[in-house]
């Protein structure tokens, strides 16, 4: 495991006057599987909202990669290499996989859209992450899981450093756990830091480095 990469320090937020983080410190190493765990409301999605630019912070400091950081935006996180995953998941459904994973960001030829650029990137992609996708197959067309693993491959097409990952097996077989378990692997020893949150504990000793336990706010 390498340096500290995310250092945040004595954050607070409220919303409508109801502190919902008191104090909160929150450190992230590059390198290592980080699992972020507590009841619902207790305070962890609020925390990885602010890491992620959705949310500011009302006090507290905020170190990415050693460096002080103002409130970000989700724009400025992404550039700044912060992906997270949300349970929810956010494709477009009528798109291709190669057209979700570069949605914004198009590869272009001439002023038109490349397709073909972008199929065969997302062809490069989703074979490092060892998956079996077609970056043709309409995202609509593929089970929940495979959406799934469309949007970890977006987020490695970011070449994000720092990936945040929610209840991301709450969809997913076993076999498609363990194919899950493989990329955190292997995207761990490329030195990326994984904020891992999970209510089921029975993962946590296949694939955690280290745990942090939040209740109420703390």
């Amino acid at each position: 495991m390498g340096d500290y990469i995310v250092e945040m320090e004595h954050i607070t937020k409220a919303f409508s006057g109801v502190k919902v983080l008191k104090d909160v410190s929150f450190r992230l190493r590059a390198g290592e599987v980080l699992a972020l765990l507590g009841e619902n409301g207790a305070g962890k999605s609020t925390l990885m909202k602010i890491m992620s630019g959705v949310y500011t912070r009302d006090s507290g400091t905020f170190r990415l990669f050693g460096k002080e950081q103002g409130d970000l935006t989700p724009k400025m996180a992404k550039s700044l290499g912060i992906e997270i995953i949300h349970q929810e998941l956010n494709m477009c459904g009528h798109l291709s996989v190669a057209e979700n994973i570069f949605l914004g960001r198009e590869r272009r030829k001439g002023g038109l859209i490349d397709k073909s650029a972008m199929n065969a990137e997302a062809e490069r992609i989703l074979k490092s992450l060892g998956l079996d996708m077609e970056p043709t197959a309409v995202v609509g067309d593929l089970p929940v899981s495979g959406q799934q693993l469309v949007e970890i491959a977006r987020a490695v097409s970011f070449q994000a450093k720092i990936i945040i990952m929610d209840e991301p097996t709450s969809a997913l077989t076993d076999k498609e756990i363990e194919d899950l378990f493989r990329i955190i692997r292997k995207l761990r020893a490329e030195g990326c830091g994984i904020v891992y949150i999970s209510h089921r504990l029975d993962e946590l000793q296949h694939i955690v480095d280290r745990v942090t336990v939040m209740r109420d706010g703390e």
